[in-house]
């Protein structure tokens, strides 16, 4: 007898069909071969914050002892041998795809080499880099009654090293020491070019390490080195109720995470059962473990493929983002504004409009004040200098910086410091919400009035990412959007009274009501035999009243057509219940980043830009963003992106009604949805 499938697809299995994704876009031999070397360290960086976040809250609610199901029908024990046996597939499908990348540069001329396969005069090279650089980076810590086993830092790579005194017999027990892989230093070393030959060639640098291991322990004879690496739980816990100082009460979590009880333990394929059995017993982990066949944390792939000069044949085309038009004809950004909306399309366009925009802000005497959200800045931050420049100028800013964007923590203290001692005034957001908003708003005096100038983006304020990611940014001035622009600034800075927002859908408390509002309009449409369709587009659909709401449109009509990148907890396509509703994924070249959210109004089309998934913690533990585009042709503009996307046939995989992914079927001409929108010009209406 077939088990009932449950209503709903598991949260954390969904993630692992996401991340099986991005590892068939390292598998995929139409992508140039550094290009797949980087989708395989993104599939690495994905399983270590899986890790040290996802399957860290299962295993914290195992210890405590908590058996009920969760709303897809899995206890978190029955929940984490699902997904031990899912993440063991996935790494060692990984691992064969490493090999193939590796093999197939070779052919290209790039070569990983072992110590034995060097040639003399290489051996000298790696010899001198080992005793110049790398020795005196190096701490060898021993492992005895008077010597307690050191910290092992999460997701750093260490040597395990058994060892004997040279005099002594080998009956004698193993002692034992860890040597950490320096990360300052890079993985990989090139060594230099063999004599007649063309052939760029590497060794890693734990394999520099260990071949000169016996320098780190004089009278003791090493007799077996084996990497290993620790993950451990990296999710913060912060009292906000009691902290009298936020920054200070994150800071101190920060130094806990330190401490973050173990999670998983990679291991080399082979290692030295006295080793592992010391390494499990100490780090109190008996089933989370990985014997990796390969180099572990395979991340370091990223840098080696993005560092590599030369080998263009072996990376995409080289994309130049261009200037968005709308300002390139005109170096008054807020007199373009103030005629009519900007729509902006990243990385397609350039995230320098949105640096230049606050830069002129800065600069111009007319700017009374600039208030923005800051969620994850880059290293080099535009913005963040433009900000600091206004508050020295005098200007009113408001900076709103979430200290609590995961894993970005202590840069945004950074920059918190920073702006605070340009003049701007900081803040840290609500107790209990991460500010995930992403808006600014600029107030300027206009022959004698004010007028708010305001940008509101899919995606944070970081011109990194903003090459990597694809995100929409509005630029408007129409007052309504300026009204709830300010309302919100001051619902997050101050004591305001709940506002009745005229524009915005803002979580949470309001965003998920306004949606279910707007999708049982769909439903009276769909009733009435009006048209009826809702297109959204976003990266994760996970909270189970929104999935129940889209359930019952479905069943009264209501086509649905979802755009969901990663976790997809609704099951579609299943009789009775989700047939008016198909679900595709994409990942390519870009992160699909933005947020988009199409009504068809029975002909009066609605569309909407967004901050936020449709997850609990977005619609009920933060600060979200949901804006109306006004603008017509905008608005159009935006559907004709969505139905692009929809038309993907390269790229795209349909979500099946079992929770598996498979390829869109290929009708007519192939259409790649990235590569088309690569012609942004044309797009807009201007080339």
């Amino acid at each position: 007898m077939t088990k009932q499938l449950s209503h709903y697809v598991n949260r954390d299995l969904s993630w692992i069909e996401f991340n099986r994704r991005v590892l068939e876009e390292a598998q995929e031999p139409a992508n140039p071969l550094l290009e797949r070397a980087k989708f395989l360290a993104i599939v690495s960086s994905n399983l270590d914050e899986f890790m040290s976040v996802r399957v860290a809250g299962i295993q914290d609610q195992i210890r405590a002892g908590y058996t009920k199901t969760d709303f897809t029908g899995y206890t978190p024990a029955g929940l984490w041998k699902r997904l031990l046996k899912r993440t063991n597939q996935m790494v060692a499908e990984q691992y064969r795809s490493y090999r193939d990348i590796v093999r197939a540069l070779a052919k290209e001329g790039i070569v990983f080499r072992s110590m034995d396969e060097l040639t003399a005069q290489q051996l000298r090279a790696v010899s001198d880099y080992f005793h110049e650089i790398v020795f005196p980076v190096l701490t060898p810590m021993a492992v005895d009654q008077s010597r307690p086993f050191p910290l092992v830092h999460t997701k750093e790579l260490y040597l395990a090293v058994l060892l004997q005194q040279e005099d002594g017999g080998e009956e004698e027990e193993p002692l034992f020491a860890i040597v950490q892989v320096p990360s300052i230093l890079p993985r990989f070393f090139q060594v230099p070019y063999r004599t007649g030959s063309k052939k760029t060639e590497f060794v890693l640098l734990e394999s520099i390490i260990e071949q000169f291991i016996h320098t780190l322990f004089n009278g003791y004879k090493p007799f077996a080195v084996h990497p290993f690496r620790l993950t451990r739980n990296a999710d913060l816990s912060i009292n906000e109720d009691g902290a009298e100082d936020l920054l200070e009460e994150i800071e101190k979590e920060l130094r806990k995470r330190r401490w973050g009880i173990p999670v998983r333990l990679e291991v080399a394929r082979g290692m030295h059962p006295y080793a592992l059995a010391m390494l499990q017993e100490e780090l109190e982990i008996e089933d989370n473990l990985f014997q990796i066949d390969g180099p572990l944390d395979l991340s370091f792939l990223m840098k080696f493929a993005g560092s590599l000069p030369g080998y263009d044949n072996l990376r995409f085309d080289r994309m130049e983002p261009v200037y968005p038009k709308e300002f390139d004809d005109n170096e008054d950004m807020f007199s373009v504004v103030k005629e009519r909306d900007v729509l902006v399309y990243h990385p397609y366009e350039s995230f320098e409009a949105v640096n230049d925009f606050v830069t002129e802000a800065a600069y111009d005497p007319d700017v009374l004040a600039i208030k923005m959200t800051l969620y994850r800045v880059s290293g080099q931050s535009a913005l963040v200098q433009a900000l600091s420049k206004a508050a020295e100028a005098g200007k009113q800013v408001t900076v709103v910086v979430e200290l609590k964007a995961r894993f970005d923590e202590e840069r945004n203290i950074a920059w918190a410091r920073q702006l605070e001692k340009a003049g701007c005034h900081v803040v840290y957001g609500l107790v209990g919400l991460k500010t995930h908003a992403k808006i600014l708003l600029v107030v300027r005096r206009e022959h004698g009035t004010l007028r708010r100038y305001v940008h509101v983006g899919t995606g944070n304020y970081n011109d990194s990412t903003a090459t990597l990611y694809t995100d929409i940014g509005l630029f408007t001035s129409h007052p309504v959007i300026g009204a709830d622009a300010s309302a919100l600034f001051n619902e997050i800075t101050g004591y305001s009274s709940p506002y009745e927002w005229k524009a915005f859908g803002v979580a949470p408390t309001g965003l998920k009501e306004k949606l279910f509002r707007l999708i049982d309009r769909e439903i009276e449409h769909a009733k009435a035999g009006r048209k009826s369709h809702i297109v959204a587009k976003m990266n994760s659909l996970s909270n189970q009243e929104m999935i129940d709401k889209l359930y019952e449109a479905s069943q009264a009509g209501v086509t649905i057509e979802l755009i969901v990148r990663g976790v997809c907890c609704l099951r579609p396509g299943v009789p009775g219940r989700s047939d008016n509703i198909r679900v595709i994924s994409i990942v390519d070249r870009f992160l699909e980043h933005a947020r988009m959210v199409y009504f068809a109004n029975g002909g009066e089309e609605e569309v909407y830009l967004s901050s936020a998934d449709w997850m609990t913690r977005n619609l009920t533990r933060r600060i979200e963003l949901m804006c109306p585009v006004f603008d017509r042709e905008l608005g159009r503009m935006l559907i004709n992106m969505l139905q692009l996307n929809l038309n993907d046939n390269v790229k795209a995989r349909q979500l099946l009604p079992t929770g598996a992914y498979a390829p869109v079927v290929n009708e007519g001409e192939p259409l790649r949805s990235q590569y088309e929108a690569r012609d942004i010009r044309k797009w807009k209406g201007y080339a």
